[in-house]
């Protein structure tokens, strides 16, 4: 080789490989992290709607505040299976009677488009029928004095019959005088079955005893409910049955045993609400919440799921207060529990107005 020409072939050389360099695909850049495409989707799935999660939405409508308790029964039962994530839950309460309930119920039906709705229609039936009828694919489930109809509208009834005729037979056992009073809303078939059965059980225990009746013609008013049972007191009651709210207070300023109703009412007077027929409606919203879920929904009459061979009702809990009452009526009242639950013992259901109310 020349070496006097090795110097321009080394430059030559390294013009190439320079140009080799210059020339090579730059390297891919990498992929990005699809972190944020990850949680983005998370977020989707976090809000994805009831219906599609397998969890059905039920909406309340009713008639009176919740904290009377008709309708804080079924509100207690309906928040507590929302709690456990059974369903979603909302609800409109004191909608009253002066129209107002079909309105509510068209707007959720359209507007929210609920699986279910539950609710009181006494004093509303028609227009909660025709709502139902207008909506087949919601299921309807309310309290009524009437039977189901169509393809999905289903009643249920506050069957607590049964520990009232219990509560009658301890408020016999107690009283002095042999006065007892009875505060009731209206004297319809659903409220009078409650009363007569008290009635029933006080005759038991107390064959002479007197019993007052007197129907506020309201369903939801403390202040007129606790003066009927005032007046009852001023006639010589000495024991109290609230049928409606309101009454207890009566028998706390006057020191006197008294009977809730619907729910354990002792709360409102620990010293002297001896118990209360409790009707429990989980059983009745559970059966429903199975229903829904499973497409099989259908118009019935719920009336066994709200009697105590059901668990549906019960006589509330003494708390203690079992010692003012004599241990020969707490042993009848155990033994006629167990008869009933056994179905060795029918309270009679009188849906007739009680004799000697006013």
């Amino acid at each position: 080789m020349d070496l006097k020409r090795l110097p321009r072939f080394l430059f030559v050389l390294m013009i190439f490989a320079m140009l080799l360099v210059a020339c090579k695909p730059a390297a891919a850049p990498e992929a990005e992290a699809p972190a944020a495409e990850e949680e983005v989707a998370e977020e989707v799935v976090a809000e994805e709607p009831a219906e599609e999660s397998g969890v059905p939405f039920f909406y309340a409508a009713f008639a009176t505040a919740i904290e009377e308790p008709w309708d804080g029964v079924i509100h207690e039962a309906m928040q507590k299976a929302a709690d456990e994530g059974k369903i979603t839950y909302e609800y409109t309460d004191d909608i009253g009677y002066a129209g107002d309930m079909e309105r509510v119920l068209r707007e959720v039906a359209e507007e929210s488009k609920p699986d279910a709705i539950f609710g009181d229609a006494f004093g509303n039936e028609e227009a909660v029928r025709r709502v139902a009828t207008d909506y087949p694919g919601i299921a309807f489930a309310f309290g009524s004095g009437f039977g189901p109809a169509g393809e999905n509208f289903a009643v249920f009834d506050n069957w607590i019959h049964e520990p009232a005729y219990l509560c009658g037979l301890i408020a016999g056992g107690v009283s002095e005088s042999g006065v007892i009073g009875v505060v009731g809303g209206h004297p319809v078939p659903e409220v009078n079955r409650i009363v007569n059965a008290f009635i029933q059980g006080v005759k038991e225990t107390n064959p002479d005893a007197t019993v007052l009746v007197t129907f506020i013609n309201s369903w939801f008013d403390p202040a007129a409910a606790k003066e009927a049972a005032l007046s009852q007191i001023d006639a010589g009651a000495d024991v109290l049955f609230a049928e409606r709210f309101g009454v207890i207070e009566a028998a706390v300023e006057n020191d006197l045993f008294a009977f809730g109703n619907m729910s354990d009412q002792n709360e409102l007077g620990p010293d002297h609400v001896l118990s209360s027929p409790v009707w429990n409606m989980d059983p009745t919203v559970n059966y429903l919440i199975e229903q829904v879920v499973a497409g099989s929904f259908t118009s019935q009459d719920l009336k066994d799921f709200s009697m105590m061979g059901k668990g549906g009702a019960a006589l509330a809990d003494y708390h203690g207060l079992e010692s003012n009452i004599p241990a020969e009526i707490v042993e009848l009242v155990k033994q006629r529990q167990e008869e009933i639950l056994n179905g060795l013992f029918r309270v009679d259901i009188d849906e007739a107005t009680p004799g000697g109310s006013n």
